[in-house]
């Protein structure tokens, strides 16, 4: 279940209501007349079925809700009650499979954001993925790909391509390009001082590396792989299935490419530059291939106009502005 909290004006407060009443998947519904202040109107809430919120929020978007008044919504881990049983089961299809667009846009916009977090995260990433090129740790490849926040703007640039944000999709790309630039320069610079230090020399990436050869050698199953793992992200971002996320970051070597790229930048190898740079765009690409894919098909078979407990096809009134 989700609890909504809109802000009406009062001229469309009653259309509110009607419209979560009309709706099988609302399981309770309160409106405070002039509870709102700022901005002024009357306050609805209510508790709605997952399943049932892409529908509510669309409704809302035809009333004008979302510019003149606001909505917002957070999960509630326990409904212990009959008329919530009532709603979720009333409600078509199944909460797990349940994709609120305006959540998605609105978390990978957010997480897409070129921070200072987020330099700081792909940095240490992909230095740690450099140390593991040296030492031909797979432990320690594990731990970066884990580390690496990247997973995300790419998400970022997929749905921005699919639901048409050019503001999303640049601010995914920007943080992609700047981040992982960044994060290869200061590895890169990291890498001249352990070379200067005497900690590595050219040995120490030619060297037979079995455990993390496949880190710069991108084959037929890079992109096999990286696709697959695309889908389970952007699955368990669309989904309430969000822990799956840890095992997408194990399984795509983006981070571990970069940092194989600095250390070899550093060392003057470019044959190993060449390929790490090849398996990043090779698993970038692959991802937002991937994630293109996912959430076409999901706004394909997901998307259905709203319909109220009658069976009959939710139209917003006409609003006068």
């Amino acid at each position: 279940m989700l609890h909504l909290r809109v802000t009406s004006p009062p001229d469309r407060t009653a259309a509110v209501a009607t419209l979560l009443q009309e709706c099988p998947g609302v399981a309770s519904l309160a409106v405070v007349r002039g509870a709102s202040i700022r901005p002024p109107g009357d306050l609805v809430l209510a508790d709605v079925a997952r399943e049932s919120t892409d529908e509510v929020l669309t409704g809302l978007r035809d009333l004008g809700i979302d510019t003149d008044g606001t909505i917002s919504m957070e999960t509630v881990d326990t409904a212990v009650s009959r008329a919530a049983e009532l709603a979720e089961r009333a409600a078509p299809g199944e909460g797990a499979d349940a994709v609120i667009w305006d959540e998605v846009v609105r978390r990978t916009s957010d997480d897409a954001v070129l921070s200072w977090t987020f330099l700081a995260f792909l940095f240490l990433a992909t230095a740690l993925a450099a140390i593991a090129v040296v030492l031909d740790s797979a432990i320690l490849v594990i731990g970066a790909m884990v580390v690496g926040p990247e997973f995300v703007p790419l998400a970022a640039v997929a749905v921005g391509l699919v639901h048409g944000r050019i503001s999303l999709l640049r601010r995914g790309a920007v943080t992609l390009v700047v981040g992982f630039a960044c994060a290869i320069a200061a590895t890169t610079v990291l890498s001249l001082l352990a070379r200067a230090a005497g900690w590595i020399s050219a040995a120490s990436i030619e060297r037979p590396r079995p455990l993390t050869a496949f880190i710069w050698a991108p084959d037929r199953w890079s992109f096999v792989v990286a696709f697959i793992a695309g889908v389970a992200g952007v699955l368990s971002l669309t989904s309430s299935k969000s822990a799956a996320l840890v095992g997408v970051f194990i399984s795509v070597t983006t981070v571990p490419a970069a940092g194989n790229f600095a250390i070899a930048l550093a060392l003057g190898d470019l044959g190993e530059m060449a390929g790490s740079a090849a398996q990043l765009g090779v698993n970038m690409a692959a991802i937002v291939l991937a994630g293109v894919a996912t959430l076409a098909v999901q706004k394909a078979v997901g998307r259905a106009p709203y319909r109220g407990r009658s069976g009959a096809r939710w139209k917003a009134p006409t609003i006068s502005r």
